[in-house]
């Protein structure tokens, strides 16, 4: 109780948050080279408890998501295989039949030999197949599906799941460390309540397995700032190669237009992405009407990230949870990427205070006596033990003023669209039977451009780890 009386916490007023969590998926490891490291869910959970941020705030420890539940939007075997998988049966389930179809085609350039559902036990691997993975996956989700059902009974106005935000699992595939789409379950569920959804993502790579599962229908709108164009001198892209301008929802659906992207070029500053970021959602707001936000806060969109490419603050960062949460909107807060562990747990220490308005509560000074592992944010190289240090390693802003007007011009352009669809003035859920028809013509379409697809994203993607992008 001593940090919440010296540092002011209170519970907000007006609003209600809840923190949905799991100390089993804190533990799990990737492996030794692997940049992510779910420990990073350790030094947030020890910043919150430590600044007292907890009595602000209704705490759960999450249960894992069923099988059926993970069904709703991947395909069944995919989720099998999941739920059986291990790096002792790897090898045995790949052999099996129903699963020798998932296998991708190797590629040239390919530096790691992937089993069904780019799955590999090799080393290198983006999606590595390791102890206790199941566990994993299912808990992350669960925490999401929770904290998503607080929303729905209105027990919660906003919603907390910082192991949640894995933005790049597709229908059958896991891709960019991401392997069940907690994002798109947690939305498929907010529109039996709600008839619009706005997904707002801010992670420093495109959310393209969120906009892929909506991108023909108008009933989400799913908005992306992310880096985009060449990784380095290589010309590889940056992952996951997606997400250009032009790219706004499946040409000739009524998806068309509901997706809009925001591609960034490498070294974009505070006050650079403070105009985007603000521009751009204040708009697609205004002309879309969501009845509720779904907000993923991949921290390797700040400065000094391991994987990404920006020069953004702490601060930055938390300003867009901030602009987010005063339209007043139920929200889910969700993770997602985040490279250097201890600048993600700051960043979503500091967002889970702004959260429950005590953001200007938080002293800067790390309180490291009531920190289990304060070495993590002591000495120069770690911040000095403050919770807004200055990022050391700076990337050259490629960034041209009038190419960022530009982008808001443009996307003012095109969501004059959106204000003239009616599903934009919709207050009633559609009916069942029509969005299962909508649904289902998804999933056709994404059965038939699978093959083209999977050789583009590969020949931008390859591999992370493979191609030096770890530094």
């Amino acid at each position: 109780m001593h940090a919440v009386e010296s540092n002011g916490i209170t519970r907000p007023k007006g609003h209600t948050v809840s923190f949905h969590y799991n100390s089993g998926v804190e533990d799990m490891h990737f492996g030794k080279t692997h940049p992510m490291k779910p420990w990073r869910l350790t030094l947030t959970k020890h910043l919150v408890l430590g600044y007292g941020l907890q009595y602000a705030m209704d705490t759960y420890v999450a249960m894992p998501a069923s099988k059926e539940q993970v069904r709703a939007f991947h395909d069944p075997d995919y989720v099998d295989f999941l739920k059986e998988v291990s790096p002792q049966t790897f090898e045995t389930l790949s052999k099996e039949s129903r699963y020798q179809r998932f296998i991708p085609h190797k590629h040239e350039g390919d530096t790691v030999d992937l089993g069904p559902f780019n799955l590999s036990t090799s080393p290198g691997a983006d999606c590595p197949v390791f102890d206790g993975m199941s566990e994993y996956l299912f808990l992350y989700t669960g925490a999401t599906l929770a904290a998503t059902n607080q929303l729905l009974t209105g027990q919660s106005d906003i919603a907390i799941n910082w192991s949640g935000g894995l933005h790049h699992a597709h229908k059958s595939e896991a891709s960019g460390f991401c392997y069940i789409n907690d994002i798109v379950l947690a939305i498929l569920d907010l529109l039996h309540l709600f008839p619009r959804v706005l997904y707002i993502d801010i992670d420093v790579h495109h959310g393209d397995g969120v906009e892929e599962a909506f991108q023909r229908q108008p009933r989400v709108m799913t908005l992306s700032y992310h880096r985009y164009g060449p990784y380095d001198e290589t010309g590889h892209k940056f992952f996951p190669g997606t997400g250009d301008l032009a790219d706004t929802g499946l040409k000739g659906t009524i998806g068309e237009h509901f997706a809009l992207n925001v591609p960034i070029p490498s070294g974009i500053d505070d006050r650079q992405y403070k105009y985007l970021f603000e521009s751009i959602t204040s708009r697609a707001i205004d002309a879309y009407k969501p009845k509720a936000i779904v907000l993923q806060c991949g921290a390797d969109s700040l400065g000094g990230d391991r994987l990404g490419q920006f020069n953004i603050n702490i601060k930055q960062h938390g300003e867009c949870v901030s602009f987010v949460k005063k339209q007043g909107l139920p929200l889910l807060i969700l993770g997602g990427g985040g490279y250097t562990a201890r600048n993600v747990a700051r960043a979503w220490c500091h967002e889970t205070a702004l959260a429950t308005d005590n953001g200007a509560n938080l002293p800067d000074r790390i309180p490291l006596d009531l920190v289990p592992r304060p070495q993590a944010f002591t000495g120069r190289a770690h911040g000095d033990g403050m919770l807004f240090p200055k990022f050391q390693r700076d990337h050259k802003n490629d960034c041209v003023e009038a190419d960022l007007e530009y982008m808001v011009k443009r996307l003012e352009w095109e969501l004059r669209y959106v204000r003239a669809a009616p599903w934009v003035v919709m207050d009633r859920l559609p009916s069942a039977g029509v969005m299962a028809r909508v649904m289902g013509e998804v999933d056709e379409d994404l059965k038939k451009g699978r093959g083209e697809r999977e050789r583009r994203r590969r020949e931008g993607e390859r591999n992370v780890g493979g191609r030096g992008e770890l530094r």
